[in-house]
């Protein structure tokens, strides 16, 4: 019986490997959710710079930490997906390159969005004492949400597949796929676009309730199409417009 992974490149199947190892001990956290008492998510997830929780290796680890079963099952079917294309459009060391290059930039991005939010609600880009509970009391009705910008983790490898995405785009724009609740193939030239549109709108919008990082995914967005531009890369030319 041949193995699953006989047909993936190898960077995406060792990227599928690891990701699904480092969820495993979240299945005795809390039902699998990352966040809520998991130390795996506590340690490994990503928090703002100024936070007394953060550490530099979680700008790299968070990417391979995951918030439930929705959540690895989504970002694992895409990688899956569209990744071994992309893999060997692009050749195996250069798409490490650009998978880890689009998580770091999902995660710079997002935190300047949580910098600028800092600064709109302090004057300041942090805190003088944030491990201190009277460090967020002191400013009332926005004390709850300085303190979850401190204290909330990011995970996930949803930026780098954001970029992902992007590149699968650009390098096959005409390529036809099937989207939940449209009966229709829809190039993805014009189903990707609108998908980053979305997460435009949703992470403007701030929607009470919501707590995905959407900037984080517009972050990665973001230097997939650059990195493709930079790197001058083309798919197949039947995909090409």
């Amino acid at each position: 019986m041949q193995s699953p992974f006989a047909n993936i490149p190898p960077v995406v199947k060792n990227l599928l490997i690891i990701n699904i190892i480092v969820f495993l001990p979240s299945l005795f956290y809390s039902h699998g959710f990352a966040g809520n008492g998991d130390p795996v998510a506590e340690h490994f997830g990503v928090y703002y710079f100024d936070s007394p929780l953060f550490r530099p290796w979680q700008v790299i680890t968070h990417m391979f930490v995951h918030g439930g079963w929705f959540h690895i099952i989504f970002n694992m079917f895409a990688l899956y997906s569209f990744g071994a294309i992309v893999e060997y459009v692009m050749t195996s060391q250069r798409f490490l390159a650009f998978y880890f290059i689009c998580g770091l930039g999902a995660i710079a991005l997002q935190m300047c969005v949580q910098a600028y939010e800092v600064h709109a609600i302090t004057g300041q880009l942090s805190l003088a004492s944030p491990e201190l509970n009277s460090s967020y009391e002191a400013y009332g009705n926005n004390a709850q949400k300085l303190y979850d910008i401190y204290h909330v983790d990011m995970v996930g490898a949803s930026g780098a597949i954001f970029g992902l995405l992007i590149a699968f785009g650009m390098l096959y724009p005409n390529a036809e796929l099937m989207i939940m609740l449209i009966p229709v193939p829809v190039k993805a030239k014009y189903i990707i676009p609108v998908y980053v549109l979305v997460e435009l709108s949703l992470g403007v919008g701030q929607f009470g309730g919501d707590n995905v990082a959407h900037f984080a995914h517009l972050g990665g967005a973001l230097l997939g199409f650059i990195l493709v531009k930079a790197w001058h890369l083309q798919g197949p030319r039947d995909f090409r417009s």
